[in-house]
């Protein structure tokens, strides 16, 4: 597989590529200049599953920060840089413990160069990032318009330029908007390339359209074996992106821990507000990190059946529910006590050791 043939890069304390778990990325929206908004923020996506976390670099007062950031997190901090090569000097000196660049628009190469150099002084791999929407002139004039093809050349000219200096500490990342052109830009890149990948669908939108634009992209290029790190790109809240995240590589059987819900969706036997408790029971197993599956179903009709391929559920009645485990009654409840039954016996489960 692609993901198994990558080059191992040591971020932090964290390693990707050659076969290593895919890990989650997300990217504070705070002033990184903020020390301490950002470092909450950061603890925050911490606690929800983020595995690297990336901040903005505009202002020497920002590169400054990581420094003071890095003192109290414990996830790798990545320096996103783009235009002015001395922030990511800057940025490396400060403790960042990966670089995102575009060589293609931080300037002359002995710029490029001033950039690698410090890099390779420090040990720090530097992510070669591409998206559909700055894309290189001679690129777009070359193949007419944004192309699957054009983003994988720019990709590959700029490691190859990365790598005329002497350095091939690198992560790589194509992205684009449109799902369809990134899911074939990465098919052609992996091919080629056994650099580790970092994988997102760009721009993808607000939480619906953004999820159901990462899910198909992103579950496409997972599957075919492809991504090392990847980001679920929303207009909104990082927390949700990590969620998001989670919940794909999850899915793809990627990544174990966490409790899966599933729901069934409401008919016309449902006499429960069966939306309302499956939103609150996703909330309340968000504290609790075991591999289990969790039911929440609509009617005692098929709810018992259904569940039982869960390790815990619950399934509504008329005003009351059934708590279900394996398949099996434990008790009938009325439906505000639903919610508090399955959580004590998620903690039952929790200290059994589940």
């Amino acid at each position: 597989m692609f993901r198994e043939n990558t080059r191992v890069v040591r971020i932090g304390d964290r390693e990707i590529g050659g076969g290593s778990p895919v890990l989650i990325q997300s990217m504070c929206n705070t002033k990184t200049e903020d020390v301490k908004a950002t470092t909450g923020q950061i603890l925050a996506l911490e606690r929800a599953g983020c595995d690297i976390i990336r901040v903005a670099v505009p202002t020497m007062e920002a590169a400054d920060a990581i420094r003071r950031i890095k003192k109290n997190i414990h996830i790798p901090l990545v320096a996103d840089i783009h235009f002015d090569y001395r922030l990511a000097i800057a940025a490396i000196e400060s403790g960042a413990d990966k670089i995102r660049i575009n060589p293609g628009n931080i300037g002359a190469r002995e710029r490029v160069q001033a950039v690698v150099e410090t890099a390779k002084q420090y040990g720090v791999p530097i992510r070669v990032g591409v998206n559909s929407g700055s894309l290189e002139k001679p690129l777009l004039e070359k193949y007419g318009r944004v192309t699957a093809e054009a983003l994988v050349e720019s990709a590959r000219n700029q490691a190859s330029l990365i790598e005329e200096m002497g350095y091939d500490n690198l992560v790589i990342s194509i992205k684009s908007s449109d799902v369809m052109m990134g899911i074939r830009a990465h098919e052609l890149l992996a091919r080629e390339c056994r650099y580790p990948l970092h994988v997102g669908i760009t721009e993808a939108g607000g939480l619906l359209s953004g999820n159901i634009k990462s899910s198909v992209g992103l579950g496409v290029i997972l599957y075919e074996g492809i991504g090392d790190t990847i980001r679920v790109s929303l207009t909104g809240d990082p927390l949700e992106e990590v969620k998001s995240a989670k919940l794909i590589l999850k899915t793809l059987k990627l990544r174990k821990g966490g409790i899966e819900v599933v729901s069934c969706p409401t008919c016309g036997r449902t006499r429960i507000d069966l939306i309302g408790l499956a939103g609150r029971v996703e909330e309340m197993v968000s504290e609790f990190d075991m591999d289990l599956k969790v039911a929440v179903m609509g009617c005692t009709v098929n709810g018992p059946g259904e569940a039982r391929e869960a390790d815990i559920g619950i399934a509504g009645g008329v005003g009351e529910g059934l708590l279900i485990r394996k398949g099996e009654i434990l008790k009938k409840l009325p439906e505000e006590e639903l919610l508090p039954a399955l959580r004590e016996e998620l903690i039952k489960l929790k200290e059994a050791g589940a």
